[in-house]
């Protein structure tokens, strides 16, 4: 089956307070999503460690993410990727507040 949709159609408010999550698509070992941040961050003391690897982008807004073992986060602008390979240790230490940052992230296995 053939679909389509855009990524920026129906973004919630900003001020909805919490992260939002779409799945686009979903096949045996992949899943893409959209993440829409609005300002926040990974809680104090958590670190996403998961199964499947991860390959984000972010196409609206920026962010800063920290992976385990180096000593800056990561800040990343419009355009800016970022491949997390499984079990990579790596949290959301910060979105803008102001506006809206949209993540396009492709959840994969057995690559």
């Amino acid at each position: 089956m053939t679909n389509s949709g855009n990524l920026f159609a129906g973004l919630p408010a900003a001020s909805v307070g919490e992260e939002m999550f779409a799945d686009l698509l979903q096949a045996p070992g992949l899943r893409v999503e959209r993440i829409v941040s609005t300002g926040q961050a990974s809680p104090t003391g958590f670190w996403y460690d998961q199964p499947e690897g991860e390959w984000v982008i972010v196409v609206a807004g920026e962010a800063h993410v920290s992976i385990e073992g180096e000593a800056e986060p990561r800040m990343l602008k419009v355009g800016d990727w970022l491949n997390l390979p499984p079990h990579c240790r790596h949290r959301v230490e910060w979105t803008a507040p102001d506006r809206q940052t949209v993540w396009l992230a492709v959840h994969y296995r057995n690559c």
